[in-house]
């Protein structure tokens, strides 16, 4: 099942290190099938707040997003982000073809003592 490494980070002035690891991301994403989706865009905010950039990388699996961001690979250019650039980074898994929110709330409501 697709997964995706999702990143909410502040804004940042230009930095040298920044762009290095702008520069050698895509060679680690590589070997885990990682692709960015989203990536430098500008975002329309609809409800709350959400100053800064979002990015999306979609991998084959969250085993395989966990296999990347622990990879030495990438640990190694890490800091040339996270020393200039605040943020927020979460792995989560997508949903199965053919997932269905009305049977997940059906499930919900069937779990709710009866009154």
């Amino acid at each position: 099942m697709t997964a995706y490494a999702i990143a909410h980070l502040r804004e940042a002035a230009p930095h040298p290190e920044i762009a290095e690891y702008m520069e050698r991301i895509t060679d680690t994403l590589a070997p885990y099938g990682g692709r960015f989706l989203v990536h430098g865009a500008q975002h329309e905010v609809k409800e709350g707040g959400w100053p800064g950039h979002v990015v999306v990388i979609g991998f084959p699996s969250l085993s395989r997003a966990r296999e990347w961001w622990d990879s030495a690979a990438y640990q190694e250019i890490a800091p040339l982000r996270s020393r200039h650039i605040e943020g927020d980074i979460i792995l989560v898994p997508g949903v199965a073809d053919g997932y269905d929110p009305a049977a997940t709330a059906r499930a919900m409501l069937e779990a709710l003592p009866a009154r």
